[in-house]
């Protein structure tokens, strides 16, 4: 007998952590909502062999079964069509008034279901009661108080939902006042024979709401559509309101029955300490500032002094002292072709470990990173950049895909689902990309470091020329005929700050951190041999051989035939033209590129490897140009293809690509002109070229907005 149990709940409720604790899945939990966009599956511990096996459906964090997110629409179409035998409803137990408001409309599709009231741990905390045997009399279903986060009360849980779902016994709503019930059983009456059995009362409140979804899936006539209406209307003419907000109304007041019979408050006090630090750091005018110093701190620690000094260890040690000199001598010592030990020492080790080199300052990342989120610092920033981007045209939902971007573009295109607006979803995933991503990491760690001596300001302000980028290209677009209009409203929970679960934090870590160290073992190594080959084989004496001089092989003729695209900006040696177009399989090829040309393998005397090199062939200014360019271009492949899924056209993809791109180049051009004139006098075609798209630009920023007809 296979069971299926959906779990369902308002974002922030701890759904997703109690989906961990129920299947022992590894799935990673964040603080925000939209982590979950389709359902996940896993089995219940204990339930896994035998005759019964369970299937738990995590389901999106949703606020109602109105189909107005693609949340709410996954979670009712799941819900409805495929029926699973029972319904664990997750809700927050320190703020249920909102939570219970989904838990009227799951009980309303009639499927067995058991409530579980999560954080009993903060609401005893806060001294507070809940009467679980009054609220379970008033909801009519089992209710089980749990801590998904400290697993406490989940085998109960367990239990009662396994026999839940194998009594099979339909839920029963909670009934609304006489005059709404006749209106609502006269509209069943109607549809006889046109709703699902199952379903039958769910989908007449849904008509009575004039849902658009529901009432063009029964197909009514036009005949019938009448006559429903003239019962709606009634109704509506009685209580001065139109139908949904009654709906809303009738069920808000039976929550406040179900909070007046069981909740109790004693000695609450008027702040919590989630309030006493908002009023910090939310303020409208600290809150920004005080983001601004937490990422500075953030990439300076992660780049300029902890991550530095193992990177340095993993590079200059590991690396340059005991992998290469040993791989290369044991390869000399067995008498190994001169080409598969170049191969192996500088195309396979000095490629790859370039990249790999990096890996320490990316694992403290992403442990910062998961602290900020689990403890729910992160969750505030989107509500903070929410305030900001509302005012250039963006909703705050759309940072939402730019945090989860820090870890990976792709799941960051993917999150943009959650977006109700296909203008802005389409602006996001055009912008999203511009937020440093794990593979960006190593540029930038590799520029700050060969270019401007480890200086900490490199780092935070490549974060933060991301969100310019984001900000300023929302301002423009919203003044185009493509992206015109007001921004989707954005409504989401703030969790209470909480010492990070060090389980949540570790699975954070290792999950985005393992992804990035199998790339390197795949995508980047392929890409290495590739570019190692091309480097060391080439045309010289008019044979085709190993070259001796790397200008002659093929990958300087096909590096020279772009590098002058690149010349304006600063950088347009074939070396620095070539490991830019590598990043587009993989931005980690960047330096993986870098490390096959400039001889990771080759170490000086002093044990120190020729990054020197590197460094030599540009200036501050063609540096930062090079490091900006790579930044903001197009993203790699794997985030190019989740563009042209999430697009689903051609000519949008196309779009989203020319203009990433192009800013890129704009950008990079600018940094670069402006600032070798500023710094040295020199003054060029370059030059005027970059002072009229800067003066463009301003004006694109300060032009009235297109009015939206």
């Amino acid at each position: 007998m296979n069971i299926r149990i959906a779990l369902a709940g308002n974002p922030n409720s701890g759904k997703t952590t109690l989906f961990n604790a129920l299947t022992g899945s590894n799935q990673y939990t964040g603080n925000w909502p939209g982590v979950t966009v389709e359902k996940k599956e896993g089995k219940l511990k204990g339930y896994g062999k035998g005759e019964t096996t369970v299937t738990v459906v995590d389901l999106p964090g949703i606020y109602s079964l109105s189909p107005y997110t693609l949340e709410e629409v996954v979670s009712r179409k799941y819900l409805l069509e495929e029926k699973p035998e029972a319904i664990i409803n997750i809700v927050d137990g320190t703020n249920l008034e909102r939570n219970l408001y989904l838990t009227t409309q799951l009980k309303e599709t009639g499927i067995p279901m058991v409530t579980a009231v999560n954080m009993m741990d903060l609401v005893r905390k806060n001294k507070e009661e809940l009467n679980l045997a009054q609220m379970e009399k008033d909801l009519g279903c089992p209710v089980v108080e749990i801590s998904a986060l400290k697993e406490e009360g989940i085998e109960r849980l367990i239990e009662t939902a396994v026999s839940v779902a194998k009594k099979a016994e339909p839920s029963h709503r909670i009934v609304f006042d006489e005059k709404l019930e006749s209106v609502i059983s006269a509209i069943e009456t109607k549809l006889d024979g046109l709703l699902p059995p199952d379903h039958a009362v769910w989908y007449a409140i849904k008509v009575f709401e004039r849902d658009e979804k529901v009432v063009e899936q029964l197909c009514l006539t036009a005949s019938l559509k009448r006559q429903i209406e003239e019962y709606i209307s009634s109704i509506e003419k009685e209580y001065d309101d139109d139908s949904e907000s009654i709906i809303t109304s009738a069920r808000y007041h039976q929550i406040e029955t179900i909070i007046h019979d069981c909740y109790v408050r004693r000695n609450r006090q008027s702040d919590s300490i989630s309030d006493r630090i908002d009023r910090v750091v939310t303020n409208r005018i600290l809150a920004l500032p005080i983001f601004a110093l937490v990422m500075f701190l953030v990439y300076y620690v992660s780049v300029t002094t902890v991550g530095s000094i193992l990177t340095d260890f993993v590079n200059d040690t590991l690396f340059g002292e005991w992998i290469l000199p040993s791989a290369a001598a044991a390869l000399e010592s067995i008498g190994c072709a001169e080409w598969l030990s170049g191969l192996v020492v500088d195309g396979i080790i000095g490629g790859v470990g370039a990249v790999l080199g990096f890996v320490p300052q990316i694992f403290v990342l992403y442990l910062f990173l998961a602290v900020l989120e689990d403890c729910g610092y992160m969750a505030r920033i989107a509500f903070i950049m929410d305030r900001i981007f509302r005012r250039f045209g963006l909703s705050g939902k759309s940072f939402i895909p730019m945090l989860i971007g820090t870890g990976c573009g792709v799941p960051a295109i993917m999150a943009s689902r959650t977006i109700e607006q296909e203008r802005d979803r389409r602006m996001t995933i055009m912008t999203t990309t511009f937020i440093p991503c794990s593979a960006k990491l190593p540029i930038i760690a590799l520029i700050a470091g060969a270019l401007f001596d480890g200086a900490a300001w490199v780092a935070p302000s490549a974060y933060f020329t991301g969100i310019a980028a984001i900000v300023t290209s929302g301002i423009v677009l919203k003044k185009t005929r493509l992206f015109a209009g007001d921004p989707s409203p954005f409504v989401m929970e703030l969790p209470d700050y909480h010492i990070p679960s060090v389980k949540n934090v570790f699975h954070s870590v290792w999950e985005r951190g393992s992804s990035f160290v199998k790339k390197a073992g795949t995508i980047i190594l392929l890409s290495t041999i590739i570019v190692w080959f091309m480097q060391a084989f080439g045309f010289e004496n008019g044979a085709f051989t190993m070259v001796e001089d790397m200008n002659n092989s093929i990958l300087a003729m096909a590096g020279n035939c772009i590098a002058w695209i690149f010349t304006p900006l600063g950088w347009g040696d074939w070396k620095a033209a070539s490991a830019a177009v590598t990043g587009l399989v993989a931005k980690e090829n960047v330096v993986g590129t870098f490390g096959v040309l400039y001889g990771f393998g080759e170490v000086a005397e002093d044990g120190m490897e020729l990054w020197g090199t590197l460094s030599s062939e540009f200036t501050e200014f063609s540096g930062f140009s090079f490091l900006v360019f790579n930044l903001l271009c197009a993203p790699c492949f794997a985030a190019m293809g989740a563009i042209a899924r999430e697009m689903n056209s051609a000519r949008w993809f196309w779009i989203a690509i020319g203009y990433q791109t192009l800013l890129a180049y704009a950008c990079s051009l600018c940094i670069y002109q402006v600032g070798t004139w500023v710094t040295t006098g020199v003054f060029t075609p370059g030059t005027v070229i970059a002072c009229i798209m800067i003066i463009g630009f301003i004006y694109l920023l300060i032009r009235p907005e297109r009015k939206v007809a």
